[in-house]
């Protein structure tokens, strides 16, 4: 959405009068919002990670850095990200007005809200604060069991809220650090070398996909509120720009497809299978990863190669009780229209896999885009073209838009129940197993590309 100066202006106005009743006060008029909007940039504040901000394959990522491109496009002026270490960092530069926003994708407390250091935007997310430990140790299930220091980031709440801990006569040891981000300690958790962290449930959704044996202790702090950080110079125009911007893509969908974008599909947790599927990709995919590389299609060879890990766990001779076989799980009809001679030869078998998927998606309606095109396709990939569109269909008619994939999820389920399927055109379908199969896709294909990006670890 593009707003000329005029309905900002008007947009502000209107936002106040709700959120803060438009009192006059003392506060400059020439603060940094209004400085913002005569050099046409957003400076934005943030913290390395894959929650909030990095720089991915295809450039810049992150749900924290979606979120503030939206809001620059919203303002119609540029964005300005600046990544930092330190929480503590990230607060002196806001208030010295060298930033405007804060988007660290961390919570806030009461006390901070009543200390009066930073005005804040609206909640948009709720987390909590889990302690975790490495698995094999002994389980802490509340703070008396620690017998070691807990490691976090120096100003970050997940500090306050053991400090908290320590003003109620508790009193953990804690280690401060400030020369490594929440995701360098867990991944220095995961190898041996700190006892115990703290880490935010949206976070820790992530990190366990590549580190399973990050385990969690108990909970320190639930249901706690996320939103971004305002320096409390200044009138309230940012501050009800913001208010109107997080509304409205509440209210269009735009933020419950960034949710499941970026944690959709990692909420639960199989330790099991992620540890199953990391020793895969060590020992099984090397034998096969030319052959995804070379697959004759624009599609990602770890894209594919997640594909066919959840068809057949990289097994050429893979065979289902439906009579599907080989690496890519083709029917016999499949493998004919897309020239298999062979389904248990693994080269013929993703090549075929391969050109199969890429003629779905090209089959899936030309506005729908990517990733939720992707995610559709994959759909039908499990349950044939036929029911995800009976899905949309019933999407459509339920009030939901068949062109995202969040609302036709929803919907696939409902392709098991008679009240549902009995009024489409293709009828019953296993809409829950498509549903499990995409999400599972998902997963894999993230935690492939990180292991790929990373081969070190």
């Amino acid at each position: 959405m593009k707003l000329s100066h005029p309905y900002k202006a008007l947009l502000c106005i209107f936002f106040c009068l709700i959120f803060f009743g438009c009192k006059e006060d003392d506060r400059r008029q020439d603060d940094t919002s209004v400085s913002m909007f005569k050099n046409d940039r957003i400076r934005v504040g943030t913290v390395y990670g894959r929650q909030t901000y990095y720089i991915g394959p295809n450039g810049p990522t992150g749900f924290e850095f979606e979120l503030a491109k939206g809001f620059a496009q919203y303002l119609d002026v540029e964005l300005e990200i600046l990544p930092f270490f330190s929480f503590d960092e990230l607060a002196t530069q806001l208030n010295d007005g060298k930033l405007d926003i804060i988007a660290s994708g961390n919570a806030y407390s009461k006390e901070q809200v009543n200390s009066g250091l930073f005005r804040f935007g609206p909640q948009y997310q709720t987390i909590s604060h889990e302690l975790v430990y490495l698995q094999g140790q002994p389980r802490p299930r509340n703070v008396s069991d620690l017998n070691a220091p807990v490691t976090v980031v120096e100003g970050s709440y997940k500090a306050a809220s053991l400090q908290a801990l320590s003003e109620d006569n508790i009193a953990p040891n804690i280690d401060l650090v400030n020369d490594q981000d929440s995701e360098e300690l867990l991944v220095a958790l995961a190898n041996g070398q700190l006892s115990y962290s703290v880490a935010n449930s949206n976070e820790l959704s992530i990190v366990r996909r590549r580190y399973p044996e990050i385990s969690i202790g108990f909970t320190l702090k639930d249901a706690l509120p996320v939103a971004w950080q305002l320096s409390q110079e200044g009138d309230d125009t940012l501050q009800g720009l913001l208010f109107a911007y997080m509304a409205e893509i509440r209210a269009n969908g735009v933020m419950a497809r960034l949710e499941d974008r970026y944690f959709g599909h990692v909420k639960d947790f199989d330790f099991v299978d992620t540890k199953a599927f990391i020793k895969a990709v060590e020992t099984t995919l090397p034998q096969y990863e030319s052959m995804f590389k070379e697959n004759n299609s624009d599609i990602d060879w770890r894209f594919l190669a997640a594909l066919s890990y959840q068809e057949s766990h990289w097994d050429p001779k893979a065979t289902s009780r439906t009579g599907v076989r080989g690496m890519m799980m083709l029917t016999r009809d499949t493998a004919k229209d897309w020239g298999v001679e062979s389904r248990l030869d693994p080269k013929q078998s993703i090549s075929g896999g391969a050109r199969y998927f890429s003629s779905l998606s090209s089959r899936i309606p030309a506005r729908i885009q990517s990733p939720d095109r992707i995610w559709m396709a994959l759909a039908a990939y499990n349950i044939g073209l036929g029911h995800l569109e009976d899905a949309r269909v019933m999407t459509q008619r339920q009030g939901g838009n068949p062109d995202i994939w969040i609302d036709v999820k929803q919907r696939l389920p409902l392709l098991q129940q008679k009240r549902y399927y009995s009024a489409t055109r293709y009828g019953y379908a296993r809409g829950n197993e498509a549903l499990s199969f995409v999400e599972n896709i998902r997963r894999y294909y993230d935690t492939l590309v990180w292991l790929d990006e990373h081969p070190d670890s």
